[in-house]
């Protein structure tokens, strides 16, 4: 199977947390350093099995946050955003589980993958907002997920792809994903009268 290449930093934003630009962990005033792929010297390789498991990470992420906003969210909108997101990702994260098993793909996390810690990380942060601040956190948090997601996805896993069923599913997907990054723009844009970053 060919591999290809991926800065460290990169995987892990897909398997579901490295993405510092959310600024959650950190307070707006003193923002956490960004990481970046070209600073990492870390490589990883992407096969299948690696992208199986990328994938169903940043599926289960969004279960998380989007329940977390279901159940926390001050707005009617932003529960009803985070149930929305929670299913669609639960669904998708079915559909992906499902292939993996009828390819025999067994998912394969990055070497060190730090995702788990990571998502812990930013559950944390969410849960530490209140009110109007985690509403905002929260659509913020998506914006920046979904265009970070779709960023991997262009650059990086589907031109690592090598079985047609999974890279047709991950190509299936990518409309949902940027369809609810415009979702959480429009709506941070609405309740709060700034532009999110748009891709």
């Amino acid at each position: 199977m060919r591999r290809l290449t991926l800065p460290l930093a990169a995987a892990a934003l897909l398997a579901a947390a490295s993405y510092p630009v959310l600024a959650l962990a950190a307070p707006r005033e003193s923002p956490a350093p960004a990481s970046s792929p070209s600073t990492s010297a870390a490589r990883v390789a992407l096969d299948d099995a690696t992208i199986v498991a990328i994938f169903d990470a940043a599926n289960t992420a969004d279960i998380e946050t989007g329940d977390l906003a279901a159940q926390r969210g001050q707005s009617k909108e932003v529960r009803d955003l985070g149930a929305m997101f929670a299913r669609d990702h639960r669904t998708v994260r079915q559909q992906g589980r499902d292939l993996a098993k009828k390819l025999g793909v067994t998912p394969t996390p990055p070497k060190d993958d730090q995702s788990a810690k990571e998502q812990a990380a930013t559950m944390a942060a969410l849960r530490s907002k209140h009110g109007v601040d985690f509403d905002k956190a929260y659509l913020e948090h998506e914006v920046a997920f979904h265009e970070a997601v779709l960023d991997a996805i262009d650059a990086q896993l589907l031109p690592a792809i090598q079985n047609e069923e999974l890279k047709s599913l991950v190509e299936k997907v990518a409309p949902a994903f940027k369809a609810h990054m415009l979702a959480a723009q429009s709506l941070d844009k609405k309740l709060f009268g700034e532009r999110a970053s748009s891709k």
